[in-house]
């Protein structure tokens, strides 16, 4: 993957109604360890890295890089959104495209965040690179992720077979975006 070139980075903080994007920062860490070593959040990524690994290899501050944005709900990380390019794709619908991937703590699940959160990083890179189209690919299996990605506007290019399992690769331009309006606080 490669950075979103010719974007300058970082960007400022994107502010929604309940949450902040925004830049890794050093108090990031453990919720970066306990997002990668989470079972629940690697259910269809090929399964979670041993904490202890993470412990040893992850740096104090975490990495920033171009496309990295943590979501911030009250000051704490709940997850991840990264926007980054792929030069080489394992579809060739994909290639040299943008791809929208995230990641969210299992105790933010079931409260709109990542609709909220990816629809605003969508608008920026609506902002920052205009008219380019973004990909996304999940396992069909992941209903959650199926229904987030007919949220966002992504419309189905194929399904193919990888890592044993079925794969969705939709594809989001600025024109058959949606515009999405996040839940308000569940009672």
């Amino acid at each position: 993957m490669t950075d979103l070139h010719p974007v300058t980075w970082p960007p400022a903080s994107i502010s929604t109604e309940r949450l902040v994007l925004r830049e890794p920062e050093p108090r990031d860490r453990a919720a970066f360890i306990e997002l990668l070593a989470s079972p629940e959040v690697h259910t269809h990524l090929g399964g979670p890295r041993p904490r202890d690994e993470l412990e040893r290899e992850l740096p104090e501050a975490p990495e920033r890089w171009p496309g990295s944005f943590v979501v911030d709900l009250g000051g704490a990380m709940i997850g991840q959104i990264l926007l980054r390019r792929a030069p080489v794709h394992q579809r060739p619908a994909a290639a040299g495209k943008a791809d929208l991937g995230y990641l969210f703590l299992p105790r933010s699940w079931g409260s709109g965040y990542a609709t909220e959160a990816c629809a605003a990083a969508l608008e920026w890179f609506d902002g920052a690179l205009p008219g380019e189209p973004v990909v996304l690919t999940t396992q069909t299996a992941n209903v959650g992720s199926m229904r987030l990605a007919a949220k966002l506007g992504f419309i189905e290019v194929e399904r193919f077979q990888a890592w044993d399992a079925e794969q969705w690769l939709g594809v989001r331009s600025a024109r058959n975006g949606v515009q999405v309006t996040p839940p308000g606080p569940r009672p």
